[in-house]
């Protein structure tokens, strides 16, 4: 948070029924060969902790001030790198959705800008989805043409021994004003052959990293099956019609899942010279 903004009031479920209405904002920007916080600013169950530099990247944390999100919560954070930043964020632990005092869905919306020779790495704890929860969650990413990105999103569909609730999820990326990748998926209760053998099968943990690396534009890596053991999990990497690729990994927890995830860019990385997130 800036010296010179005020903390948003507490926010209290027991005025609204219908949840919370939060929106979380940072910035960051290029000032004398690193990058500084000119915007941090944490709201309803989102706080924000500054973390050690490392070289010339800002690091933040996203730390849960409350449970969240409950059904009928209106959830957004939104993340700015401006020309020449370099800004990663984490959390402190899972998101845990859960259902709440209402049946209404809750959303959870993370929106992304990342100017020209900016870079943003994303890379939270998973997202389980409890039992009961119903849960709309999308990401809206938008890139200058020299712009990186590193996008890891997980899902634990049930804690250890209970069902799945219900999650649907958007990711919708544009490079330099045209769509880069859009795609959706929905696990869980009423969500059509999510647990077939076309889909998850018997996984309860998804997840994808996406890459976005001009230098792709010029030696684009090569779609790879990452994985050998199937009942242990599986992943793939699939190269995007730009300077782009997409690891996607199922696996029968998120403790697996996180390894092959990975295992899986750790392999993208010694093709492109990235560094492990």
């Amino acid at each position: 948070m800036t010296p010179d903004t005020a903390p948003a009031p507490p926010t209290d479920r027991s005025t609204g029924a219908m949840g919370v209405r939060a929106t979380a904002r940072v910035t960051a920007a290029a000032r004398a060969g690193a990058t500084v916080l000119p915007v941090l600013d944490g709201d309803g169950p989102f706080e924000f902790r500054r973390l050690r530099s490392r070289g010339t990247e800002a690091r933040v944390c996203v730390v849960g001030a409350m449970s969240a999100p409950l059904g009928g919560d209106r959830l957004r954070i939104e993340a700015t790198a401006l020309q020449g930043a370099s800004l990663h964020i984490t959390s402190a632990a899972a998101t845990l959705a859960l259902r709440g005092p209402t049946t209404a869905h809750a959303t959870y919306d993370v929106h992304l800008t990342v100017a020209d020779h900016a870079e943003i790495r994303w890379l939270p704890k998973p997202l389980i989805s409890a039992a009961g929860s119903n849960l709309r969650q999308a990401w809206t990413i938008d890139l200058a043409p020299t712009a990186r990105l590193v996008l890891r999103e997980e899902q634990v569909l049930g804690r250890m021994g209970e069902p799945p609730g219900h999650v649907a999820t958007r990711l919708t990326v544009r490079r330099g004003g045209h769509v880069l990748l859009d795609q959706e998926a929905e696990y869980g209760p009423g969500a059509p052959g999510w647990d077939s053998p076309a889909v998850l099968g018997h996984h309860r943990a998804t997840g994808q990293i996406l890459l976005v690396e001009p230098d792709f534009g010029e030696d684009p890596l090569e779609p790879q099956v990452l994985t050998e053991t199937p009942d242990d999990g599986q992943a793939v990497l699939t190269p995007l019609a730009g300077p782009a690729a997409l690891i996607t990994a199922i696996a029968p927890d998120g403790f697996r899942l996180r390894r092959i995830l990975n295992a899986a860019y750790a392999t993208s990385a010694d093709t492109s010279n990235r560094a492990r997130p």
